[in-house]
């Protein structure tokens, strides 16, 4: 999966909580794992096994190249700020003590700070992006315009995202199951809300591209019928399995067309009269 960090996000909130601290703001040390505890509000919850096992694997042999950034609440108590992965492999590579950079952060920047670094992780699909962003505004109180200046994206990438949260569960699902692209989401958020399942539908039936997606919009809103745009060219099994049946014979050169009064056509291709001799051997079971 591609790269989906969300710019200078991080950077941003570290630059303007220095400019609030001073100098004073942050300084690095080493301190035992063991006084390190996770953020309890951390947005992630889960963590891949065998991705921790590899990155205790390379500390092992490289040491802890990163520091993990924290917050001090005791001489014997560190809050994670960003680095939980970086910690949970340092602990299975049996390291003692971690290098780390202090932060001075209140309750809310902490949190604001974890939501952050979740959202520029590697590996989040669009959906969870979506989310996060969501529970940025939502939980830390801020505006589109503020959470694009602390992800260091545009505000229009930005309600892109939050965009996504409007669509169906199905799309969402759809999305998030890598069935369609971010790309095909916002085709189909922008298309009338009761086009938005069956066009899904036809997407993924057909494989549609973003492009194609796209003109099924401009379509719409162009304002031809939906039933029309969106049509399901899908055959019932039974026609399908009329298609193998007679290719069973008559070999794969075989195509069927259903008209909306219920009626069609059933077209076998060959290629010479000997094709057509054949096909007789095999009606009259020779």
């Amino acid at each position: 999966m591609k790269n989906k960090g969300l710019g200078r996000g991080l950077d941003a909130i570290f630059e303007s909580e220095g400019a609030k601290f001073g100098d004073s703001a942050g300084k690095m040390e080493e301190i035992s794992v063991s006084l390190i505890m996770p953020n309890p509000k951390q947005p992630r919850t889960a963590f891949d096994e065998d991705a921790l096992e590899e990155l205790a694997d390379s500390i092992k042999t490289l040491g802890l190249i990163q520091p993990i950034t924290v917050r001090k609440e005791s001489d014997t108590r560190y809050i994670i700020i960003s680095g939980e992965r970086r910690w949970r492999a340092s602990k299975l590579a049996g390291l003692e003590t971690v290098p780390v950079f202090i932060r001075e952060a209140d309750d809310r920047t902490l949190h604001e700070m974890a939501l952050v670094e979740n959202i520029q992780r590697q590996d989040l699909n669009a959906m969870e992006i979506a989310i996060s962003l969501n529970r940025l505004m939502e939980e830390c109180g801020v505006t589109q315009d503020t959470v694009a200046a602390r992800v260091g994206k545009k505000r229009s990438t930005v309600a892109n995202y939050l965009r996504l949260l409007s669509l169906p569960p199905e799309v969402q699902a759809a999305l998030k199951n890598d069935l369609i692209s971010m790309g095909h989401a916002k085709a189909i958020a922008a298309m009338p809300e009761q086009a938005r399942i069956p066009a899904l539908k036809k997407v993924v039936r057909k494989g549609l591209s973003v492009r194609q997606t796209e003109e099924l919009a401009k379509k719409l809103a162009e304002g031809k019928p939906e039933r029309e745009v969106l049509a399901d060219d899908e055959l019932p099994d039974n026609y399908t399995r009329l298609v193998e049946c007679c290719a069973r014979i008559f070999g794969d050169d075989i195509k069927i067309k259903k008209n909306r009064s219920g009626g069609g056509k059933l077209t076998i291709g060959f290629s010479s009269d000997e094709d057509i001799a054949y096909f007789l051997d095999k009606l009259e079971g020779r």
